[in-house]
């Protein structure tokens, strides 16, 4: 009997990927261990490994295929000579088979309108396929609709959900409602009535305002509700697109795996997690001679330290000092790690990717660097194993090597403390002595989760975080 190969979760929040490449075919005899195929995740695209032995009978998802849900077949396994059995074929021919009363459903958007022109036919109510667009291959564009809006024939179906709907709204109105595509939203997740509202923009248009300001009497009645319901949401990416003028040249790109989810990470980060941001000026003089001195010890080596690696070990010991900081919010918990694993913000083509130190307080400098030349290396070639990139005690993000003097960076997940590395630069200082001179300072600002970090642990980090900078011999005893 075939035995199923299917999408494995590479990572615990993997729930779909994209198979980059297959490296068998048909035919092809596998043992375990064997590579069969490259799998990209939204971080790295991994190697994924046969279990079993035996002839591939099927390959059931061709390579490049994105969006493949975890667990879907992707390919089958047997003996030779053994027939494949019918997996993902029979759903697929299903769904076009079931459909051939709506074929001519497709004959609709032959006709080219801008998505400012559309929106404008619907609400006036005008039948599109009457209007002669002026627009490249007779696209209809927006000064066609309002040329046409006293000619152009009405849309017949407009009218017939009229009689199906209670008496009472619709033929007080007999127009359809005209309102903006936001206060439609509000209205429908208010409950609101829209029939109801008096709008107050152009043409009785009925806008956010209107919608927010309505009183509570003009919620939809209960028999509403299933008209209600039948009213698609308003696509937030479609609405940023109809507020595009025609004229201006643009271009609209599918969003990778990645984005996906440094969008939906960052979101979740900013609405769940109240940051409270403390900054400080650092002197960085010290830090500057003792990493010459280091490196010219290093060269035999073939080790070469960074300002960031340094940074890297001077927050894992501040952390150690202050292991209020070095927690996770966890509802009714609260975790306390330990040991101090910084995540490190690495740009890479297409996102951002935080390659872990682990340990960053009890390992020596000259291993910090090797770990993060390995570590950058790698992941700038999408070869990161999720044990390397997913966990981490607290983050850091330096944009100094790109001239930023300050920023403040937002947590990443579940973690509660990340710094936000500047600019060093000659500035003004006032000297141990008292006098003024002039130094290398940086700024450095600490985003913390005020769930888990109080406003005075975070100072002590902050705090801690500075001493060992400006006195770095700490980062090497």
């Amino acid at each position: 009997m075939p035995i199923a190969i299917k999408m494995p979760a590479l990572s615990p929040t993997m729930e779909e990927g994209k198979l980059a490449r297959w490296l068998v075919k048909v035919g092809d005899t596998v043992s375990s261990g064997d590579i069969m195929a490259e799998i990209e995740t939204d971080k790295a695209t991994m190697e994924f490994e046969a279990v079993d032995e035996g002839t591939i009978l099927s390959i059931d998802v061709a390579e490049g295929t994105e969006g493949v849900k975890v667990g879907t077949v992707i390919a089958q396994l047997g003996a030779e000579g053994e027939a494949a059995a019918p997996v993902a074929a029979a759903p697929v021919a299903e769904a076009p088979a079931a459909a051939p009363a709506p074929v001519a459903a497709p004959a609709a958007p032959a006709v080219l309108i801008s998505p400012k022109a559309k929106k404008l036919a619907e609400e006036w109510g005008l039948d599109i396929s009457a209007i002669k667009g002026t627009g490249p291959n007779g696209r209809i564009v927006q000064s066609d609709v309002e040329g046409a809006k006293g000619s152009a024939p009405k849309v017949a179906s407009a009218a017939s959900p009229a009689p199906a709907a209670p008496a009472a709204p619709v033929a007080t109105s007999g127009a359809r409602v005209i309102a903006s595509p936001l206060a439609k939203r509000i209205a429908a997740d208010r409950g609101v009535d829209l029939a109801g509202i008096k709008g107050s923009g152009p043409n009785g248009r009925i806008v956010r305002a209107d919608v927010e300001n309505a009183p509570v009497g003009v919620a939809a009645p209960a028999s509403a509700a299933p008209a209600a319901a039948s009213v698609p949401t308003v696509d937030m990416a479609a609405e940023t697109r109809a507020l595009l003028d025609d004229r201006i040249p643009h271009s609209v790109e599918k969003l990778s795996g990645m984005r996906k989810t440094i969008a939906r990470r960052l979101a979740q980060s900013m609405a769940e997690a109240p940051h409270i941001y403390l900054t400080v000026d650092v002197q960085l003089d010290k830090l500057l001679r003792l990493r010459g001195e280091l490196n010219a010890v290093l060269e035999k080596d073939g080790v070469k330290l960074s300002v960031n690696d340094m940074l890297v070990k001077a927050l894992g010991k501040a952390l150690v000092a202050v292991p209020e900081c070095n927690v996770t919010f966890a509802g009714n918990e609260m975790i306390r790690y330990s040991r101090a694993d910084i995540s490190v913000a690495v740009s890479i083509p297409g996102g951002l990717i935080t390659p872990i130190v682990q340990d960053a307080s009890g390992r020596s400098l000259a291993s910090i660097a090797t770990a993060m030349k390995d570590l950058g290396a790698r992941a700038k070639e999408g070869k990161l194993q999720p044990g390397e990139y997913q966990g981490g005690t607290a983050s850091i993000s330096n944009m100094g090597m790109m001239g930023i003097k300050h920023f403040t960076a937002v947590i990443n997940p579940p973690q509660s403390t990340i710094l936000a590395v500047g600019a060093g630069e000659k500035r003004p200082w006032v000297m141990p002595d008292g006098s003024l001179g002039v130094a290398n300072v940086m700024t450095v600002t600490g985003s913390f989760d005020h769930r888990a970090v109080d406003g005075a642990d975070g100072a002590r980090l902050m705090s801690a975080f500075r001493e060992l900078v400006e006195s770095p011999l700490g980062l090497v005893v």
